[in-house]
Formats: structure tokens, C-alpha cells, sequence
């Protein structure tokens, strides 16, 4: 009985992750007060080795989802006084339009999902190239997410190809379309005649995802309601909607171009999709079976289901005006769409209301860790080095050297952060007259367009890109930390170079 309680605890640790990750996490919460504790040149380091800790994390949570393990280490951080829970509170306040975001507007798309899966069945099976489809749901995406933000787009995204997946899932197992009650993520139950076909169907469907991901990019750092750093800069700059535009187009349009023609040229060119992981294409047989889905549906409809359809849209209608116009906060304005939906569609019962909440609480859990560590950043001003460095150097280089020292730095943390510390120190500079107000308005740009172009080589580095990580489609369609970086290397290299490119030649 003594010696089965130790195995017992271990076992239970984690959960069923393999027990070499369980280990290896045991080893980091060993190693992070003796690197703290040492003097000398270790205790520097034990920020960063923290935080490369937590991206291992994020990389292995197809392993065990990060909010576990990331939120072991986040713990032990405050514990050993590496930052305050004081520190920790102000990073969450200071986001907590993303966090409101998150909690209602995830949950708000969910009770759109019907009128998303009819219009985007419709849009799949009405167009057989693959080329075009893709630059259809990237150029959306981009469109989208200018006038309405990344993660309000993800989550639509998301839900659209859980939708794809499910319906396909359902009848390669044997079933029917009708029995929801079917877990889809069991793969036990798959036909062997279609076992294939689903291989390549998620292939299809990361393809699809990551072009609608990079697109959310590509939009979102257009417009001041794109990303939420967007509205930070322009706010420490005194920019409206339109001046944000105009100030951003030198470099963003071009951009917009570069990254829907790197789109095409991945789907056109087989051997370079290939190499980097967008080779799927829709099975003929997974086709036919979405058109007997749509079909089935259509036929069988009852009045009742097209009226909730037809609310659905006179809220997404709403939902666009709201959002365009910036009418309220994000996350209030899901809330809304939450109560409208749910009054109007008969949907009155606390169990139906709570499945709107599993997607979208637990990455809500797992930011606030990354707050956390984020949080430790700011105390151990890990980033302080980089900043003194690019404002050292000569006016006419600080642009192009801000836009790379953001666009890496925000790839292995946080690109909001990294935009708020940025522009922070700007802004004192431009207060102390140390830079006119033209040089301010160059750094601004170069400090928005280095947030939101380059980070996204790693999925830690956008919130939307975590957030897809993170989701119910991830593990569906095997869409891994290692995948993601390999899938965006094309665009990341795209992006950024043009991105400085426009930022050292044409503002």
C-alpha cells in the first residue's frame, strides 16, 4: 500500500500525459528555485529559461493541455518572488478586453454555429478549386478581422470546421447525421474504407485553418479594432479609425498583397505546398457526403429552425454594426449576442447555455497564466536590454530596428505586452523631447506592424494563433505547435521581410 501511493500520485499527476512529460515538468519545478536562488550569473537567466519552459508547454499541448503544467510553473513564479500577484492582477486588468472577449464572444458564435455551417457548406461544396477557396477563406478572414477583430474570427473559424468534422466524423462511423451524442474525437469507431479519406480531410481542413489564421494576421493589423494593441497605439498616438488606416498602408497594403499571393502560390505550387503542409485536398467522398449532409438538412428544416436561422443572421447583422462601430467593449458586445440569440432561438435552460462556455473558459484559464509569466517579464525587465539597445541607435535605423526587435520578441511572449512596452517608452521620449512628433509617428508604425506581421512564426505569438492551438479542432485535425510554426514559416518569412522592407523604405 506504501509503495503503490507514490505511483498513485504520479499517475494521477497530469492526468494521462506520458510519464516522460510528467517528469520533465517535475524537473522544471526542481530547477526553477535552485536557478533563482544561485548567485551570480544564474539568477538573470531563470527568467528566461521560465519562459522558454512555459512555450515547451504550449508546443506539447496535444500532451496535456498547457493551462496545467504552464499554470504549475506560473505558480511557483509568484511563489518564489518573481513577480507579485499584485503585478499579475495589473497584466489581467490591463487586458481584460481580451479576457471579456474570450468568456462571451467565443460563447456568443456558438449559438450562431447553424447559420455558419449553412453558409460555409454552401461556400465549400459551391467551389472545387482549392486555390480559390483558400484565398477566399484567408482574404474573409483578413476582411473580417480589419472591421472586427482576430479572435472574434478565429472563433468563427473554429466552429465552422468543428462543424465540417463532426458531420464527416458522424458517417465514417457508421452513423447518422442526427446523433450528436457521437465523439468525435474517438477515432475507434472510423470505417476502414474510410479511414483515408479522414487522413486526408484534415489535411484539408489545417490547410484551410492556417490560411484563415494568417489571414486574421493580415487584416488585423490594418485597422485600429484588429488586435488589441492596435487600439492601445493609437490611443497613446491620438489616432482615429482613418488615420489608423492611412498611417498603417504604406506598409500594411503591401503586406495584404504579398501575404494572398503567398497563399495562392502554396496551393498552386504542389511541391512547395507539399513541403510545408498544405498538400490536403477534399476527398471526392467526404464531398458527397457534406452535399447529402446539406441536402438532408434543406429537406428537412421545419419553420421553426429557418426562423431561428433567419435571427441568427439579424444578429450577425448586429454583431458587425456593433463591433465596425466599436459600439461597446468586445466581450459586452458578445454578451449581447449571448442574451439576444438564446431569448429569441427558445434556448432557456442552464445545461444548453453552459456548452457555450466549454471551448472558450479554459483558454480564458490558460491566458491568465500566460499574464502571469508575462507578469514576470515586466518584473525582471527581461526585455529592458533590447529597448535600450534599439533607442541607442541613430534615428534612421530605429524603425527597421524596432520592427525586428518587436516582431521577435513578440513571437516568444506576447505581442500586446510587447507593443505596450514599446510604445510606452516612445511616448516618454517623446515627451522629454527627445524625438519630434513625425519620428514618433514612424516608431508607432513600426512598432504596430512588428507586433502583429512577424509574430506570427509561433502560435504564443497571437493571441488568435494560441487560441487556435488551444481549441476543440486542434487535436481533431492534429494541429500541433511544431505543425503551426512549419505551416506559417511561409507567410512569417513573407510578412516580415516585406513588412520591413515597407517600414525602412517607403514610410
Amino acid at each position: 500500500m506504501i509503495a503503490s501511493m507514490p505511483q498513485a500520485l504520479l499517475k494521477n499527476f497530469l492526468g494521462n500525459a506520458p510519464y516522460w512529460y510528467k517528469y520533465l515538468i517535475l524537473l522544471f519545478l526542481v530547477v526553477n528555485p535552485v536557478m533563482h536562488w544561485l548567485p551570480g550569473p544564474w539568477t538573470p537567466l531563470a527568467g528566461w529559461v521560465l519562459l522558454a519552459q512555459f512555450i515547451f508547454t504550449l508546443a506539447m499541448a496535444l500532451k496535456c493541455y498547457p493551462l496545467l503544467p504552464g499554470g504549475l510553473l506560473a505558480l511557483q513564479a509568484v511563489f518564489l518572488g518573481m513577480t507579485t500577484p499584485e503585478m499579475v492582477l495589473y497584466e489581467v486588468r490591463h487586458n481584460l478586453e481580451v479576457i471579456l472577449l474570450l468568456m462571451f464572444m467565443v460563447a456568443g458564435i456558438y449559438f450562431m454555429k447553424s447559420l455558419l455551417l449553412y453558409a460555409f457548406t454552401k461556400i465549400l461544396l459551391g467551389i472545387r478549386s482549392k486555390s480559390l477557396l483558400s484565398l477566399i477563406f484567408c482574404a474573409a478572414a483578413a476582411l473580417l478581422s480589419a472591421f472586427l477583430d482576430a479572435l472574434t474570427v478565429t472563433a468563427v473559424i473554429i466552429s465552422i470546421t468543428v462543424g465540417f468534422y463532426s458531420v464527416y466524423h458522424r458517417v465514417a462511423s457508421g452513423k447518422e447525421y442526427h446523433q450528436h451524442s457521437h465523439d468525435h474525437g474517438n477515432d475507434l469507431s472510423i470505417l476502414e474504407a474510410q479511414r483515408e479519406d479522414l487522413v486526408q480531410f484534415r489535411g484539408f481542413l489545417r490547410s484551410l485553418l492556417m490560411h484563415a489564421a494568417i489571414g486574421t494576421a493580415l487584416g488585423g493589423v490594418c485597422t485600429l479594432v484588429g488586435e488589441p494593441q492596435n487600439l492601445l497605439i493609437a490611443k497613446e498616438a491620438g489616432w482615429d479609425f482613418t488615420t489608423f488606416f492611412l498611417q498603417m498602408a504604406p506598409v500594411t497594403l503591401p503586406v495584404l498583397a504579398a501575404g494572398l499571393t503567398t497563399c495562392l502560390l502554396l496551393e498552386k505550387i504542389k511541391p512547395l505546398g507539399r513541403f510545408f503542409g498544405y498538400a490536403g485536398r477534399l476527398p471526392g467522398r467526404v464531398r458527397e457526403i457534406l452535399e447529402e449532409f446539406d441536402r438532408d438538412q434543406s429537406e428537412k428544416r421545419s419553420p421553426r429552425e429557418k426562423v431561428q436561422l433567419m435571427v441568427q443572421a439579424a444578429v450577425a447583422v448586429f454583431l458587425v454594426i456593433a463591433l465596425a462601430f466599436h459600439l461597446a467593449e468586445v466581450g459586452l458586445i458578445g454578451l449581447a449576442v449571448i442574451v439576444l440569440l438564446t431569448s429569441l432561438n427558445g434556448i432557456n435552460e442552464e445545461h444548453q447555455i453552459g456548452k457555450a462556455f466549454q471551448e472558450s473558459l479554459p483558454f480564458t484559464g490558460l491566458l491568465v497564466v500566460f499574464f502571469t509569466i508575462v507578469a514576470v517579464i515586466h518584473s525582471q525587465q527581461m526585455f529592458q536590454p533590447f529597448i535600450e539597445l534599439v533607442l541607442s541607435r541613430p534615428l534612421e535605423q530605429q524603425p527597421g530596428m524596432l520592427f525586428i526587435a518587436n516582431g521577435l520578441l513578440s513571437a516568444i511572449s506576447d505581442n500586446v505586452f510587447v507593443a505596450t512596452v514599446y510604445i510606452g517608452e516612445i511616448k516618454a521620449a517623446l515627451l522629454r523631447e527627445d524625438i519630434t512628433r513625425e519620428h514618433f509617428e514612424l516608431l508607432a508604425v513600426a512598432i504596430n506592424t512588428g507586433t502583429n506581421l512577424p509574430s506570427v512564426a509561433t502560435p504564443n505569438g497571437q493571441a488568435a494563433f494560441l487560441f487556435l492551438l488551444t481549441s476543440a479542432i486542434a487535436p481533431l485535425v492534429r494541429l500541433s505547435y511544431g505543425r503551426m510554426v512549419m505551416m506559417a514559416l511561409p507567410y512569417t518569412l513573407v510578412m516580415g521581410g516585406m513588412g520591413y522592407w515597407a517600414v525602412t523604405h517607403w514610410l
